[in-house]
C-alpha cells in the first residue's frame, strides 16, 4: 500500500512517501519544509512535487499518516486538515499518530527508559515515557502530560534516555546519569509519521476523517483569554447580586 506521511507539529516539517508491505515500510521519497513552507498555502505544492518525483498519482494512495499533536497548534492544525481533505479527495484511510510516540520510535532500543520532550512555551514541557516490549518497540509508559520544566528534570533517573526537540535547550541541564540521544533523532521526522502510521494500520487502527482532530493537550491562547473573561463575568455578576 502507498502511505503519505505529514509533520508539522514543530518549526521544522516535513512530508514523505513510504510504501508499505507486511510488517515493514520502505521509504520513496522525503521532503523537508523551513517555517516558511510549513503553511497551508505551500504545502501542497510540496506534495504536488514529491508525487510527482515518485510518479505517484494522488488517487494511488490507500493511507494518509498525520503527526496530531503534541506541538505547534498551528502547525498541527494545517497538517491534519491537509491530510483529511486529501484522504478525502482520493479515498484513502487516515491515521493520526502521537509527535511524542514518532520520537521514540525514531532512536534506537537499547532496552534503556526513553523519555520524549516537546517545548510547550511558559516553561513547561509535553512530556511522555516509553520503555520497549520484547519486540523492541517502545510502549508509552508515562502518557502524554504537560509538565513545568524543574519538575520533568527532578523526575529523570540514572539510565534514562532523552530525545526531543526541547533538547536544544535543555541538554545542558541534564542530571548525570542521563543520556541524550543523538542529535539527528531529536526532531520528529515525516518518514517516522508513516512507519508507525502503518503499523497503526497493520494492527486495525482506522480513524475516522470527519473525526479526526488535533491533539493539543492545552487550551489555546484565545480559549484561555475567554475562559478568564467568563470568569471575571461569573466574579461581577456575584458581587453584583450580594449587594
Amino acid at each position: 500500500m502507498r502511505v503519505l506521511a505529514i509533520e508539522t507539529s514543530g518549526r521544522h516539517g516535513s512530508i514523505a512517501l513510504l510504501e508499505g508491505e507486511g510488517d515493514g515500510t520502505r521509504l520513496v521519497g522525503q521532503t523537508l519544509l523551513d517555517g516558511s513552507e510549513r503553511t497551508a498555502q505551500a504545502l501542497a505544492p510540496a506534495l504536488k512535487d514529491l508525487l510527482a518525483e515518485a510518479e505517484w498519482p494522488a488517487d494511488s494512495i490507500g493511507l494518509v499518516s498525520v503527526a496530531v499533536g503534541p506541538g505547534s497548534f498551528t502547525g498541527l492544525r494545517i497538517g491534519v486538515t491537509t491530510a483529511k481533505i486529501l484522504a478525502y479527495a482520493v479515498g484513502a484511510q487516515v491515521i493520526g499518530v502521537n509527535t511524542l510516540s514518532v520520537l521514540a520510535g525514531q532512536v534506537p532500543s537499547d532496552g534503556a527508559e526513553l523519555w520524549a520532550v516537546v517545548d510547550a512555551q511558559r516553561q513547561e514541557l509535553f512530556a511522555a515515557k516509553f520503555a520497549c516490549d520484547e519486540s523492541g518497540c517502545p510502549q508509552m509508559t508515562h502518557e502524554t502530560h504537560i509538565i513545568p520544566v524543574p519538575d520533568w528534570l527532578a523526575d529523570l533517573v540514572s539510565g534514562d534516555r532523552v530525545t526531543g526537540p526541547a533538547l536544544q535547550r535543555l541538554h545542558d541541564r541534564l542530571p548525570d546519569g542521563v543520556t541524550a540521544v543523538p542529535e539527528e533523532c531529536w526532531q520528529p521526522t515525516a518518514h517516522a509519521v508513516g512507519r508507525l502510521g502503518w503499523t497503526l494500520y497493520q494492527q486495525g487502527q482506522r480513524d475516522d476523517v470527519w473525526q479526526l482532530v488535533p491533539r493539543y493537550y492545552r487550551p489555546s491562547a484565545a480559549e484561555e483569554k475567554k475562559h478568564r473573561q467568563g470568569d471575571k463575568e461569573t466574579r461581577r455578576r456575584g458581587d453584583v447580586e450580594t449587594r
